[in-house]
């Protein structure tokens, strides 16, 4: 891999684990709803301003609708299940549970898109389903009612990205294509329209709007949705565009080592062995689903 690649493919992971540490800032504070809301909102806001420097076309080629849809999809439900996730979970946590996305493609892709399910994508599900057990009955987060849900929102999340693939496959590649730059603004519109009722009737409802006008609250914001949503988006694609699709997916490796490290050293978050064996587990489940060749074993 070049040496500029690699250098992105690092940035974005860090950047992406990043995520995880200014969610677990924001999302007690302001709310969930309110945390994916502005996320998406300031995500849409840098990519219109950075798409209008570099004087991208806008022609969605009568995909328009069908990108807000894949952004509801993909960013709005994700993002969301997310930052209910860091209001009862560490940041590393939810760094972890994220590396399922490909494992949950998988399932997806078997069960509704007639995905052929293979030997080594079977012992890779397998095994992360395994590195998630472990990771949540063996971690330093006690086993109650709160780590539950913080585990189902993150894996909701998971699933809705596995999904958000095969529909972007099926919606806008197999039907002539769309600027990758142009999905992801989109997407980032959509994902803010389904979320604004939510944000309003969340921000109704609080008894206080203290957290609102805290800075330091603002400026994880601003880094969550600016560098962790618009420039992490722009690199992302980038890699796509140089590497082709399967390396990039590299990245779903290293975000967790990332998430954990921020949230240590930030959050002082406890790491313990269930972080290393459970993400070991869970490494070596993608490295076998992403890069061993296939064996079919059922169609």
């Amino acid at each position: 891999m070049p040496l500029d690649s690699t250098l992105r493919l690092l940035l974005l992971s860090a950047l992406w684990g990043a995520s995880f540490l200014f969610m677990r800032i924001v999302a007690p504070e302001l709310g969930a709803f309110s945390t994916a809301f502005l996320r998406v909102l300031l995500g849409a806001l840098g990519l219109i301003v950075i798409l209008a420097t570099i004087r991208v076309r806008w022609n969605f080629q009568g995909k328009g609708l069908t990108a807000l849809l894949i952004g509801m999809i993909n960013s709005g439900i994700p993002f969301a299940m997310f930052c209910i996730a860091a209001q009862y979970l560490p940041a590393g946590y939810s760094a972890i549970f994220n590396a399922t996305t490909p494992l949950l493609g998988v399932m997806i892709g078997a069960g509704f898109f007639h995905e052929a399910m293979t030997r080594d994508r079977l012992i890779g599900v397998s095994l992360g389903l395994i590195g998630v057990a472990v990771l949540v009955q063996t971690g330093p987060v006690a086993m109650d009612h709160q780590l539950l849900i913080g585990a189902l929102a993150c894996l909701i999340a998971a699933g809705c990205y596995g999904l958000a693939g095969f529909l972007v496959r099926r919606w806008v590649t197999q039907r002539g294509g769309l600027d990758s730059r142009l999905l992801a603004v989109g997407s980032q519109i959509g994902a803010t329209l389904l979320l604004t009722p939510l944000m309003l009737l969340e921000a109704g409802s609080r008894p206080t709007l203290a957290a609102w006008w805290n800075a330091d609250i603002w400026w994880a914001m601003l880094a969550l949705g600016l560098a962790c949503t618009s420039l992490a988006y722009l690199l992302y694609f980038r890699l796509l565009q140089d590497l082709g699709p399967v390396k990039p997916l590299t990245v779903t490796m290293l975000v967790p080592p990332f998430g954990v490290l921020w949230g240590a050293l930030f959050l002082g978050e406890q790491v313990t062995s269930a972080h290393v064996s459970g993400g070991l587990l869970i490494a070596l489940a993608l490295w076998v689903i992403l890069f061993k060749a296939p064996h079919p074993l059922l169609r």
